[in-house]
């Protein structure tokens, strides 16, 4: 092999090698620029623009057009990729650009274009890929002619717009390659569009939420043997999930929030490779049943703000894969212990907030050591929180109101040890207890919301609350605390709520109370409020049925 190698390093010295590089450079670099078509169908856009994002001092008239910023070219100088997403471009989109024939991919997405979606560009005959999305783009969509034959565009994402209108349902006739379709947070209007998967056997995903559809879900859903996704949620749709979409075996992700959907969830369990599925905040009824166990790739199921009841089935266990378990604001009941928590280890979020079932906490919840989040607050639980909530060594948020517990001073020494939890509410549990002193509480070195109110709580404010140096919220109200308002108050240096209302305070409003930054700033509370998850605020009120969720209810489709 040594010989062999030395024969052909003879035969072609080192200088060889240097000429054929200068050879092969020579001949892969282009002999000439765009053309001028090409060039002038770009410009046509810039000229388009009230705002180009400094496209100009790239986009040059005497300048090759596959040198310019945002666009790349075949090795024939065609043009074949225009993206100039997140530009700041204003202004409106130029038709030209479907004169681009060799064009596949355009994203001008994340920009603040305005006016219509040019026709020319769903009629191209070489876009693969059209994303618009994030725009102010205005309008309806217009029905292409049915002479026009088959285009070959595979993603088509205009979502995030003011779109209006009907789809159109010539979409699915002409668009036979079509993969994705992302027509999310419009304002179409009229029946979800009839999907005609027969004309594009492809299809994979379907988003459509955040829009004005109604009616019922449509007839063509049993043709879509490639259906991944389908999302629907957030318009007003109504009636009950048709047969047909439980054919559609390939689906992973089915959501369907916030609608006006009703029935029973016996048919969903045929729909096996789910792993998503959404139906919260509709008129569902009736059990979750058995043979749920069977979706074993399940990760998130989301069933709250619905009328389902009944006890939740012991096959629930198997759906071991279940990261996200949402089932509040239901008439769900019995006992919680008939889930064995054992077999779920990747649980982060848990939340049955407001049900009706019975008896204690069932301790294998314990055993999820992911759980992020644990809300069981108004249930009819009793008893004792127990130690073993310390397992729970990624816990954030926990929510324990309403449940009849006891003992609030043991309760705040298990949660204190725990460096994890940033918020904790405990109201209405505890009834005519003592504040704990100062000698028995330690810890919360990251709590940013505490809420101890509706308890009845007799004593004074006590001390360990001023060491909760990272406290943003505090909620105090209708106890029956006395002696005054401490000056330490002011310590809390992030605190930007502060609710003691309803107790039986003495003594002058403390000077120090005018000194916290949060009555200094109007900036503080917007970013706080921005950062709380969105369960955080059902936490904190009294009465859920009668006003969070009875007025969420009311306004969710205007």
């Amino acid at each position: 092999m040594k010989s062999l190698d030395h024969s052909h390093r003879s035969q072609f010295p080192i200088p060889f090698f240097g000429l054929a590089l200068v050879l092969l450079v020579f001949l892969a670099s282009p002999t000439r620029s765009c053309t001028e078509q090409e060039k002038s169908s770009l410009l046509q856009l810039l000229a388009g623009l009230s705002h180009d994002g400094d496209l100009t001092a790239s986009w040059r008239s005497n300048t090759d057009c596959c040198r310019w910023e945002g666009i790349n070219c075949s090795p024939n100088r065609m043009v074949t990729d225009v993206v100039l997403a997140s530009r700041g471009l204003e202004g409106s989109i130029s038709p030209f650009l479907g004169n681009l024939t060799s064009l596949l991919r355009l994203d001008l997405s994340h920009n603040l274009l305005s006016g219509g979606l040019p026709l020319e560009l769903l009629q191209s005959s070489s876009i693969l890929v059209l994303d618009v999305s994030f725009n102010r783009l205005t309008g309806g969509l217009s029905e292409l002619p049915s002479s026009t034959p088959a285009r070959p565009l595979q993603v088509l994402n205009i979502s995030s717009n003011l779109f209006t209108g009907r789809f159109p349902s010539t979409i699915w006739e002409v668009m036979k390659s079509l993969v994705a379709l992302n027509a999310s947070t419009n304002s179409f209007t009229g029946q979800m569009p009839t999907m005609s998967c027969v004309s594009a056997p492809s299809f994979a995903v379907l988003e459509l939420s955040f829009n004005k559809f109604s009616g019922n879900i449509p007839p063509g859903l049993s043709n879509c043997s490639m259906l991944k996704l389908l999302s629907v949620g957030n318009n007003h749709l109504s009636g009950t999930l048709p047969d047909e979409l439980f054919k559609v075996t390939t689906l992973e992700h089915l959501s369907l929030p916030f609608n006006w959907l009703e029935g029973e969830l016996k048919g969903i369990i045929k729909l096996t490779n789910l792993v998503t599925l959404d139906l919260g905040k509709n008129e569902f009824r009736g059990n979750i049943p058995e043979t749920i166990g069977e979706l074993k790739k399940l990760e998130e199921l989301l069933l709250d703000h619905n009328s389902m009841s009944g006890e939740l089935p012991s096959a629930l266990s198997n759906c071991t894969n279940l990261v996200t378990l949402d089932l509040k604001v239901n008439h769900f009941n019995g006992e919680f212990t008939k889930i064995n928590f054992l077999s779920l280890p990747n649980l982060k979020i848990l939340d049955i907030f407001s049900n009706d079932f019975t008896g204690t906490i069932t301790e294998s919840i314990y055993s999820c050591s992911k759980l992020t989040a644990l809300r069981l607050s108004f249930n009819h639980f009793h008893g004792q929180l127990s130690e073993k909530i310390g397992n729970l060594k990624s816990l954030s948020f926990l929510s324990l109101v309403n449940l009849s517990l006891t003992n609030i001073t043991r309760t705040l020494q298990i949660l204190g040890s725990s460096r994890s939890l940033t918020t904790i509410f405990i109201g209405f549990n505890f009834i005519h207890e003592t504040m704990p002193e100062d000698d028995n509480i330690g810890g919360f070195e990251n709590l940013q919301a505490l809420s101890m109110n509706y308890c009845s709580l007799s004593g004074t404010l006590p001390g360990w609350l001023s060491k909760l140096t990272r406290l943003k919220m505090l909620f105090l109200q209708s106890n029956q605390l006395t002696g005054p308002i401490p000056d330490w108050i002011s310590s809390l240096n992030l605190l930007f709520y502060l609710d003691i209302s309803n107790n039986s305070f003495t003594g002058e409003i403390p000077t120090a109370l005018m000194e916290m930054p949060m009555l200094k700033s109007d900036k503080t509370a917007p970013k706080i409020f921005s950062e709380l998850p969105l369960y955080f605020f059902h936490s904190i009120c009294r009465i859920p049925q009668t006003w969070c969720f009875s007025k969420s209810a009311q306004s969710r489709h205007q």
